[in-house]
């Protein structure tokens, strides 16, 4: 009686390990699955605000951002103050898109700049070395 209980609870963790690993597999093939985005002239940009906005303020910004040229996509996370975008660089810089809200909307903001430091200290997905990126890339082969 013992070893079946035993055989059933170790049946169990296995299934559950495998059930988890193909979820994995899965959630993989999809966020990897290949979307063309022409990275040559599709950037994000940040705006920090260095004072408190409320809902309705963020939908003003979001609404006034998304009236300048090339601006996609955009997010504003009002517990953080940032606004982040997407902006098609062949028609607008980040730069440009900055000085265009600024003028648009009355409140202190900041253009978010990345240092060489946080380049460095980039997402482990790409970095070559981690096994995260090993594992990602060998899914990937193998799904495509």
């Amino acid at each position: 009686m013992k070893t079946r209980k035993i055989k059933i609870i170790i049946g169990s963790i296995v299934g559950t390990v495998l059930l988890l690993f193909v979820v994995l597999i899965v959630h993989i093939a999809i966020v990897t699955k290949n979307t063309h985005y022409d990275n040559a002239t599709l950037q994000l940009g940040r705006i920090d605000f260095r004072q408190p906005i409320d809902s309705a303020q963020a939908k003003e910004i979001n609404h006034q951002i998304r009236l300048i040229a090339g601006v996609g996509n955009t997010h504003f996370n009002i517990k953080d103050g940032i606004l982040i975008y997407s902006v098609d660089t062949r028609k607008n810089t980040n730069q440009q898109v900055y000085e265009q809200l600024a003028s648009k909307v009355p409140y202190r903001t900041e253009l978010f700049k990345v240092t060489e430091e946080m380049t460095a200290n980039g997402c482990p997905v790409t970095d070559k070395s981690t096994y995260t990126y090993a594992f990602t890339h060998a899914v990937k082969k193998i799904i495509n």
